[in-house]
């Protein structure tokens, strides 16, 4: 769960942006709005859990997140049958 109280400093915002960047460059595609607030969302995720430097948050995003079909959401409609 994300820590909303986070203070991020300017350095830190830097720190995610290159790990997010870094992210994009490996799986050459182009950012999305969706896609970029997931992976967002995850980077601070994992910075709040103590991992600081972007090249230790990228290895972990692309871990999570291998491909950019990772990070769509397959959520059930409430208008489908099972």
């Amino acid at each position: 769960m994300i820590d909303f109280n986070l203070s991020l400093r300017t350095k830190d915002v830097n720190v995610l942006t290159e790990a997010i960047r870094t992210w994009y460059r490996h799986n050459h595609v182009t950012p999305t709005e969706r896609a970029t607030q997931l992976l967002c969302s995850a980077a601070v995720d994992l910075f709040s859990q103590g991992h600081r430097t972007p090249e230790e948050l990228a290895a972990l995003l692309i871990t999570r997140f291998d491909s950019p079909y990772s990070l769509q959401v397959n959520a059930v409609t409430s208008t489908a049958h099972h």
